[in-house]
């Protein structure tokens, strides 16, 4: 057991009110500061699992947004950058003079004085955390961790560990990953996406830069060597004096190379190179991808100093994150799996991860986009992704915090997947697509629900809709 860490609390988080509570980022920071003792309380546009499980920890959750739920005595405001300056409640605590925090200082705060790492990258970052929290609470370090997604087996996205490491998920999108100090980065791929807020690759590459920068004095970048856009962030980074630069990946030059990744079904068996020895394992999930994101997070303990065989063990006991390619149920013979896959390379990974798995039987999939913007720039390529299906139902855009631009909608999609040879059907009310997919599908056939909205909550509809 590493040394006990007091359960410190920021002065401005003693009391703090949380705008938008339950999502993925806020409600783990809210979580762990609940678990450290704070008064917390907040508010969401709907009462969801996440909310109950803040209110058992103690917290106060409302559901909507009104400039009374804001309690008089909140000694701070926690956003993220979804939150709107005309929220009422942002609004009020401007009248009340009270501190404004962004989510990232939150838990930057929560990270001070702990061995942390933090994990980056456009797609892999919630799989990557998540065997490492798993791996190291298999090995008794207890951990603290915030994670964009729920873990399969404890059925949270945070949780404050008595131990001295931190492992955090580091979100690129709007730069705040900046605002981390890690003793372990990774960095898995570096690619052009959230494009609200970055308006080239030079963009992307210098907020990386940015953040391999901040890494303490002797501390480690694990980065991909397989990845064109981590790898010229690897050459970009070389003369910095700090961090030392550890590769991973298949390719000839890594420092931890994968000989082989061979497919078991719904799991991969890995088998690594490291110090010129090979040390084999186990990824519960199946797909390279995920394979791959599992040797990021064996380098990162390594870096902090842990047995790698020890290390490589533990992460077998990682089991899934919920809607990372998450098995919602059978029912007639047809399988419903989930995945939060929205951008073309997570679409594609999946959907070859799914391709690996099915063994001859057909694959059917219900896309929904998420954002106006990434569909305006990367339709083409999310049609053309859907090309790997056997047939796609393919919903409206999900818009999320965005308003609609104009000429853009799901046509761009389905037309790119079209184009490629694919098979799909437009469905814009989502009340119908589980009568859609009923219809489709056969025994035998694997339905993978995909997108970052609330495509997910079909799962259970579909389900329902085949055992009828």
């Amino acid at each position: 057991m590493a040394p006990a860490v007091p359960a410190a609390v920021p002065g401005a988080m003693e009391r703090p009110h949380f705008i938008g509570i339950g999502g993925a980022g806020m409600s783990g920071i809210a979580k762990i500061l609940a678990q450290r003792g704070a008064k917390v309380a907040g508010s969401d546009a709907r009462d969801s699992a996440t909310a109950e499980s803040l209110r058992a920890l103690g917290a106060t959750v409302h559901i909507g947004h009104a400039a009374e739920h804001l309690a008089q005595d909140a000694t701070g405001v926690v956003v993220s950058s979804a939150i709107r300056a005309d929220n009422p409640e942002l609004v009020r605590a401007a009248e009340l003079s009270v501190p404004v925090v962004h989510r990232s200082d939150a838990l930057a705060s929560l990270m001070a004085g702990l061995r942390s790492i933090a994990v980056a990258g456009t797609h892999g970052k919630t799989t990557t955390t998540s065997m490492l929290a798993v791996a190291l609470t298999e090995l008794g370090l207890d951990p603290s961790y915030a994670i964009g997604g729920d873990l399969a087996g404890p059925g949270t996205n945070a949780r404050h560990g008595d131990g001295d490491i931190f492992v955090a998920e580091a979100d690129e999108s709007d730069r705040s990953f900046q605002k981390y100090d890690p003793e372990v980065a990774i960095v898995l791929n570096v690619e052009l996406d959230h494009h609200a807020n970055y308006a080239s690759m030079d963009e992307i590459y210098e907020s990386f830069e940015t953040f391999v920068g901040k890494v303490v004095p002797g501390g480690t970048l694990v980065v991909s060597a397989d990845q064109p856009g981590a790898v010229e962030l690897t050459r970009r980074v070389r003369d910095l004096s700090t961090p030392n630069v550890v590769t991973y990946g298949e390719s000839q030059t890594a420092d931890l190379r994968v000989h082989k990744i061979t497919p078991r079904g719904l799991t991969s068996e890995v088998t690594v190179l490291l110090e010129g020895k090979l040390l084999t394992f186990t990824v519960s999930v199946p797909g390279r991808h995920y394979a791959l994101n599992a040797v990021a997070a064996l380098a990162a303990g390594v870096a902090l100093g842990i047995p790698a065989h020890n290390l490589a063990s533990a992460i077998g006991a990682y089991k899934g994150v919920k809607r990372r390619l998450q098995l919602k149920g059978e029912a007639a013979g047809v399988q419903v799996i989930d995945s939060y896959a929205h951008h073309p390379t997570e679409m594609t990974a999946d959907l070859e991860a799914m391709r690996g798995a099915a063994e001859g039987s057909r694959l059917l999939v219900v896309f929904q986009p998420h954002l106006f913007s990434r569909t305006q720039e990367l339709g083409a390529e999310m049609g053309q992704a859907l090309a790997l299906a056997d047939a796609s139902v393919v919903l409206d855009i999900y818009p999320a915090r965005e308003d609609p631009i104009p000429g853009i909608s799901s046509d761009l999609i389905i037309d790119a997947a079209e184009a490629a040879g694919a098979e799909v059907t437009a469905v814009h009310d989502k009340t119908a697509v589980p009568d859609v997919v009923a219809g489709m599908a056969r025994p035998g056939d694997l339905v993978l629900t995909m997108g970052a909205g609330d495509v997910t909550d079909l799962g259970p509809d579909i389900l329902a809709r085949l055992s009828n």
